[in-house]
């Protein structure tokens, strides 16, 4: 079946592309490089789902957020996560006034649009806990009163993987709130030659290229980004693959794979891939928009067992098996791609 009941393509909305090339842009005036990442910045944003980055220190995680943030406007915070953080400090608290004789509710730096939390894995569980509740219910709960984020809201944290004392691992459960993990990269070496020429000057003024109110309704334009239900079973295939590597072929990762990806997994691996597509200029899905997204939406929604970690396997070792055997079904595939076999879903 093809999209449009006459077998015609739907239209694409060429604003949301073009208000966000401006913002790619924008933001490049002051990155150097980094291309994947700040793609999938832009699906996230459309999205409306939170972005996990791990890399060493200094590859510009830290000033990609702001500049985003810059550039679409809106309210910023930036909160250093530390192991002495309490949940007060992220969320507010109510405080007693002497001269009123009555209790005023502080709110704090994470009712914001875009809130950066640098080191997320430094902050112990109890913060964790508090960052949870906003993510998934998008507000915060003071003195049993709720009080609603701003709309866009975006969770934008940091880690860094080489550091290991005085950290607190995420649990799977707040991972798993995470749309995408990406992993930053060294730059190429032209590109960090750049990046020291650029820092001999001063740093270039951003300007706001896209507000909240139009972010927001950019959302509603991608909402009519047609989706087959073959690019649906391709998504569900990918993980159903990682939960039962012996039905697909992919017997070998059994060993490796204690829990496989979760059904939030092809949910939001859906959901930017349509995001995907219309950045990319089309009004459809197809497959190369779930295969390229599969990796940062699924590698930290897998966990691996202590024989992995011992053998050095990566999720990202394991997603590549399971994208190089499961193959997505006609429906899917960009018109004039040549059929491919492929596995029947799993009943």
């Amino acid at each position: 079946m093809t999209p449009g009941s006459n077998g015609a393509q739907p239209a694409v909305a060429t604003r949301p592309r073009e208000a966000l090339e401006e913002v790619l842009f924008e933001i490049k005036r002051v990155i150097v490089g980094q291309d994947g990442m700040l793609e999938r910045l832009l699906v996230a944003l459309l999205t409306g789902g939170h972005v996990l980055l791990e890399g060493v220190p200094g590859l510009a995680k830290t000033l990609t957020i702001r500049t985003l943030a810059e550039v679409m406007g809106g309210s910023f915070s930036r909160v250093q996560f530390t192991p002495d953080l309490v949940p007060a400090d992220l969320v507010g608290t109510r405080i007693y006034r002497p001269d009123s004789g009555r209790f005023d509710v502080e709110l704090g730096p994470v009712l914001c649009n875009f809130l950066l939390a640098d080191e997320i894995n430094r902050a112990p569980a109890k913060v964790q806990s508090a960052l949870l509740e906003v993510m998934q219910e998008d507000q915060v709960t003071i003195g049993g009163r709720s009080h609603p984020v701003p709309h866009p809201f975006l969770v934008l944290a940091t880690q860094n993987p080489i550091e290991s004392e005085g950290t607190y691992p995420l649990p799977e459960a707040q991972t798993d709130r995470f749309s995408m993990k990406l992993l930053v990269d060294y730059p190429s070496p032209g590109e960090e030659a750049a990046v020291v020429g650029r820092s001999l000057e001063p740093a270039p003024r951003v300007e706001q290229r896209v507000g909240p109110e139009e972010l927001l309704a950019f959302r509603d334009d991608v909402r009519r980004v047609y989706v087959d239900r073959g690019v649906i079973a391709y998504a569900v295939s990918l993980a159903d693959a990682t939960r039962n590597p012996q039905a697909w072929g992919v017997g070998p990762l059994g060993d490796y794979v204690e829990y496989g990806v979760s059904p939030r997994g092809p949910i939001r691996l859906t959901q930017a891939a349509r995001d995907l597509a219309l950045l990319r200029g089309r009004g459809h899905v197809i497959a190369s928009d779930v295969r390229d997204l599969a990796p940062d939406v699924l590698r930290h929604r897998l966990v691996l067992s202590y024989e992995a970690l011992a053998d050095g396997v990566t999720p990202d070792d394991v997603l590549e098996h399971v994208l190089t055997v499961v193959e997505p079904r006609s429906a899917s595939r960009e018109p004039g791609e040549p059929e491919r076999a492929r596995p029947e879903l799993v009943a």
